[in-house]
C-alpha cells in the first residue's frame, strides 16, 4: 500500500519546512495534511482482508473513504460495492454467509450491522476509534434518556451509523439550525405547541421516528460528526449550554445537558495547520480531496472565509490548463474557471483532506509547476 500511495516529492518538502520553491513558484505545504490514522488503518486492513481471503467473494458498505483513486484500486482487487436502490437503500440480497463484508472508517449503521450478523458472512470492521468513541457518547446519551443532538450532515454516512446508536436524535447541519433549536427550546410551552409541525418540517430528514420537540428537548446531549469544522461545534455546545441554562437554571444544568468534544484529532491537526497557513502571503490555495470528502470541504470553507482565491480539486487532471481550473465551489456543483493561474512570480498554499494519498498531492504539485512553467 505504501509504494501505491506515498510520495518521494512529499517526504521532501517535509524536510524542508513544508516549502518548496521551483521557478518563479513557492508552494507553501500545510504542516498537517492528507492521511490521517484512522483512513491508513483502514485502507491497511482492506488489503490485508484480501490477501487474507483471496478466494473469496468480497464486499464493502461503502466507499472505505472519500478518495476516488483508493475506491477504484480496491474494484481493481475485486472488492464489491454495495448496490443502492432508487430510494438510496442498500441492497444486501446478494451477499451470502461464505462472503466477507468489509465496513468502512465511517462505520456502518446498527441494523446493517445486525443484517450481515444474520446472514453468518465475515465482517471486517475498519471503523475509525474516534467514529466509534462518538458512538459510545450517544449510547451514553441513550441510557441517560437524553436525546442525542448531532452537528453533522444527515446524508453522511458517519452520522447515519451515528444517529442509529441513539435512542432520540436531532441532527443540526450548522450554527443557523442551533440557533433555531435554542430559540424553540426557550418558548412557552404553548408556543412550543404552536410551532411544532413549522419545527417538524425544518429538520424533517433529520430527526428520529416520532420525534417530539415539545418533550424530547428538555434532555440533550451533544455529539458530533468527526469531521465537521472544529469552531463551529464548538460554537453550537456553548450555545446549547447556555439555552439549558437559561431555560431551567445553572443549578439544574448536568440534569438537562450532557457536553463533549469529538472532534477527531487528524481534523483538528488539518484545521490547525490550515489557519496557520492562511496566514501567509498566498496568491491561491488548492484544496485536494475527495468532492463527497467531509473534512476536504471545512479545509475550503476556511480558505474562502480569508478571501483567498481557493480552489477545492480531487487530483491533477482538474488543472486543465494555465487558463482553466474545473473544481467544485463550496456548496456548489463542479465548474470551470477562467484564468485561475498568475503569470508571475506566486505563492500557492496546499493542503488535502484527510482521506488523500500523498501521490495524488504530488501529483498536483507536478501538474502545477509544469503549467505554470509553460511559456
Amino acid at each position: 500500500m505504501k509504494s501505491e500511495y506515498n510520495s518521494p516529492l512529499i517526504q521532501a518538502i517535509r524536510e524542508q519546512n513544508y516549502v518548496y520553491t521551483q521557478g518563479r513558484v513557492t508552494i507553501h505545504l500545510a504542516q498537517a495534511f492528507g492521511f490521517c490514522w484512522g483512513v491508513e488503518r483502514a485502507v491497511a486492513m482492506a488489503y490485508e482482508t484480501r490477501s487474507q481471503f483471496p478466494h473469496q467473494k468480497i464486499w464493502i458498505t461503502n466507499e472505505i473513504i472519500h478518495n476516488p483513486l483508493v475506491n477504484a484500486r480496491l474494484k481493481e482487487m475485486e472488492v464489491q460495492f454495495i448496490t443502492t436502490n432508487a430510494k438510496g437503500e442498500k441492497d444486501f440480497s446478494a451477499v451470502g454467509s461464505a462472503d466477507v463484508v468489509i465496513l468502512p472508517a465511517f462505520g456502518a449503521s446498527v441494523g446493517e450491522t445486525e443484517l450481515l450478523n444474520q446472514k453468518g458472512c465475515t465482517i471486517v470492521d475498519t471503523t475509525c476509534p474516534w467514529v466509534s468513541k462518538v458512538w459510545h457518547r450517544v449510547e451514553k446519551h441513550k441510557k441517560s434518556d437524553f436525546t442525542s443532538i448531532i452537528h453533522g450532515k444527515y446524508s453522511h454516512e458517519e452520522t447515519i451509523a451515528t444517529s442509529s446508536y441513539a435512542n432520540r436524535y436531532l441532527i443540526v447541519l450548522n450554527m443557523a439550525e442551533a440557533e433555531y433549536v435554542s430559540d424553540y427550546i426557550l418558548l412557552e410551552p404553548d408556543q412550543q405547541i404552536a410551532r411544532k409541525e413549522e419545527f417538524l418540517a425544518q429538520f424533517r430528514k433529520a430527526h428520529s421516528p416520532n420525534f417530539d420537540p415539545t418533550t424530547d428537548l428538555e434532555r440533550i446531549g451533544i455529539a458530533n460528526q468527526t469531521t465537521m469544522l472544529k469552531s463551529e461545534t464548538e460554537a453550537i455546545g456553548k450555545l446549547l449550554e447556555k439555552t439549558m441554562m437559561q431555560k431551567y437554571g445553572v443549578a439544574n444544568l448536568n440534569q438537562h445537558f450532557m457536553a463533549f468534544n469529538t472532534i477527531c484529532d487528524a481534523t483538528q491537526e488539518r484545521q490547525d495547520a490550515m489557519v496557520e497557513i492562511l496566514q501567509k502571503d498566498l496568491d491561491l490555495m488548492l484544496v485536494i480531496g475527495g468532492f463527497n470528502s467531509s473534512n476536504t470541504t471545512h479545509l475550503q470553507e476556511m480558505a474562502i472565509a480569508q478571501n483567498i482565491p481557493s480552489y477545492h480539486i480531487d487530483s491533477a487532471e482538474r488543472l486543465i490548463s494555465r487558463a482553466v481550473i474545473e473544481h467544485k465551489p463550496l456548496g456548489g456543483a463542479i465548474t470551470q474557471t477562467q484564468n485561475w493561474l498568475p503569470d508571475r512570480a506566486i505563492q500557492v498554499g496546499i493542503t488535502s483532506g484527510a482521506s488523500t494519498p500523498d501521490r495524488i498531492v504530488e501529483d498536483v504539485i507536478q501538474r502545477l509547476l509544469a503549467l505554470h512553467h509553460q511559456p
